[in-house]
């Protein structure tokens, strides 16, 4: 499992928002980790608050520890990632072997467009899923 440590600054009922200095684990060098701390130190400021389940009962102020299931991050980035990019070529391609470049273009849009469909989906199927939920421990 990734783990950071943070700092609860509020409640919302079975959830905590918690504050983090770091984007992650610290894991990123290493066998297992995702470099998601290496792309959120490009995107984003110094400091960061998630909201994450709290059954522990963490209370505000408490310094607790984060964890998310092992594989969470890389599947859920390869959801948004990959699978739209590569519905967008196979569509590109498919269309264009079928109406040269017009069929390039719609090709790629019905790409995008099932890509869209299927990422929302599966975002809606894991919204509850404590697989991928991060959480107090």
């Amino acid at each position: 499992m990734s783990e950071t440590r943070a700092v609860v600054t509020a409640l919302d009922g079975e959830y905590a928002l918690v504050r983090t200095d770091s984007g992650g684990c610290g894991r990123c060098h290493e066998a297992g980790g995702c470099g998601g701390a290496n792309i959120s130190q490009m995107l984003c400021g110094n400091e960061r608050v998630w909201r994450v389940l709290n059954a522990r009962g963490a209370r505000v102020g408490e310094q607790v520890s984060v964890r998310v299931a092992d594989g969470a991050v890389r599947a859920s980035a390869t959801m948004l990632y990959v699978v739209p990019l590569v519905l967008f070529i196979a569509g590109a391609l498919i269309g264009a072997s079928l109406f040269a470049e017009t069929g390039a273009i719609a090709g790629a849009v019905a790409g995008i467009a099932i890509a869209w469909y299927r990422v929302a989906r599966q975002i809606r199927q894991r919204h509850d899923d404590p697989r991928f939920q991060p959480h107090i421990v």
